[in-house]
């Protein structure tokens, strides 16, 4: 197992800042705003060949007794418990306050490795900067800089000093990536907890719970995933604070990587406009995608009924993606869910032979010859797989550059049953012969 760092401290002292450093990344918000980070959010760094495990937690403040705050601190708690070595960060500008202190007295009861970093310390002299420190008990202070990387691979020599100094990367891959994307407080952190077992990210009663994409590594029957919860997008009038904007940028940078996207409607409320515009996201990256309708239990039937009918007239052009009536909250249809999310996969990542593709596209040209094009008709000749992930199909010809819309939507639903494609979008490529005595009169 690699060893397992957990960054902890108050409310904006930097830990988001050095967890991208350790990870190279930029996977966690980072903004001069206390309380940006809500949930623990894990990545992997790398010592020379000692990889470890990082975990960015939210402000913590063990005082709490409820409200978003409680559950901050509950994430935090839950992340210490996972640590092999707690770095406990402070501000080395801002001075000792006594939040620290209250932080200190906790960690100090933990019976883990704990390491006193003090953040923001570039252009200072180390013992001025780390002197008030040393009142917090917590072991020696060591000063360092994680926007600048000032001191940082000396402090995790430090940290890992008791990790094996050999460990080979395991090669267990991570498995399909699944995005669950919606409006806010639709229940995609309860979904993901419910998915898990466990309470995983913060699912709280408020809109804008969730402000970061957090990928959360799990095993379902045999298999392994990597689920993605992110922020509810709002419509683009309704997005005002810059933290917000920054995470609808991560929502959709998580649906470009994801391999399936879970798009998860509220049956409590209407199906909306903005509903349709992720769809649009989410097929203009041309994503695998199952649909998922949640809070469906105590609904009566006439309500269920308009629901189902505003879906089929507001979701048409999803039509190649499953529905599931699920309820995140008690558990229900989250089997059934799954299978389709793997099926869905599967099509999406799906090998087409050559030979195949071009007796489907032959069959399908028989069936309906392309409309003329003033004297000339299309002539469509044969076909071959371009790429995964949406599947891209190439096809090659004369003249396709004149085949309309409505015929290569044609040919898509032909492709699409011929090869029994559910819950993926395809692309279409057309490569048209260019004639050699074009140029000669």
């Amino acid at each position: 197992m690699k060893h397992t760092l957990v960054l902890v401290g108050r409310p904006n002292v930097g830990k988001s800042t050095l967890f991208n450093r350790l990870t190279r990344s930029r996977d966690a918000l980072v903004a001069d705003l206390p309380g940006l980070t809500r949930d623990r959010q894990y990545g992997v760094g790398r010592l020379g060949n000692r990889p470890f495990i990082v975990v960015d937690t939210a402000g913590f403040d063990p005082a709490a007794k409820d409200g978003i705050m409680h559950e901050m601190a509950r994430q935090a708690e839950q992340a210490i418990a996972e640590a092999d070595a707690v770095l406990f960060i402070v501000d080395g500008r801002a001075g000792l306050t006594p939040h620290d202190r209250a932080i200190a007295e906790r960690l100090r009861r933990i019976g883990r490795p704990l390491h006193l970093v003090v953040n923001k310390a570039e252009g200072m002299r180390r013992e001025i900067v780390s002197a008030e420190f040393h009142e917090l008990a917590c072991g020696e202070p060591m000063p360092v800089s994680a926007a600048h990387g000032d001191g940082v691979r000396e402090l995790i020599e430090i940290a890992l000093a008791d990790s094996p100094e050999h460990e080979a990367d395991e090669a267990q891959g991570d498995g399909p990536r699944v995005a669950i994307v919606g409006r806010p407080n639709v229940g995609k952190s309860t979904l993901v907890n419910a998915l898990l077992g466990e309470e995983r990210v913060i699912a709280f009663d408020m809109p804008g719970t969730t402000r970061d994409a957090i990928s959360v590594p799990f095993e379902r029957n045999g298999r392994h995933y990597t689920l993605i919860d992110t922020a509810g997008l709002r419509r683009r009038g309704k997005v005002f604070e810059a933290v917000e904007k920054f995470s609808v940028i991560k929502t959709l940078q998580a649906i470009e990587q994801a391999n399936v996207v879970v798009l998860l409607v509220d049956a409590a409320a209407e199906v909306s406009d903005q509903d349709a515009h992720i769809a649009g996201f989410v097929l203009e990256a041309g994503r695998a995608l199952v649909v998922a309708v949640n809070k469906w239990d105590g609904l009566n039937d006439y309500v269920r009924e308009r629901i189902r009918a505003d879906l089929a007239r507001k979701l048409h052009f999803l039509s190649f993606a499953k529905v599931h009536y699920v309820s995140a909250l008690h558990g229900e249809g989250i089997n059934a869910l799954m299978k389709s999310v793997d099926g869905a996969y599967a099509a999406a990542m799906i090998k087409l032979p050559t030979p195949k593709l071009t007796r489907a596209l032959m069959a399908a040209v028989a069936k309906q010859s392309p409309p003329r094009h003033g004297i000339f008709r299309p002539k469509p000749r044969y076909a071959h797989q371009g790429g995964s992930n949406p599947p891209v199909i190439v096809i090659h010809g004369n003249a396709l550059d004149h085949l309309p819309g409505a015929y290569l939507r044609y040919l898509e639903r032909s492709f699409m049953e011929a090869f029994r494609l559910q819950g993926t979008p395809l692309r279409l490529e057309l490569k048209s012969t260019r004639n050699p005595y074009a140029s000669e009169k």
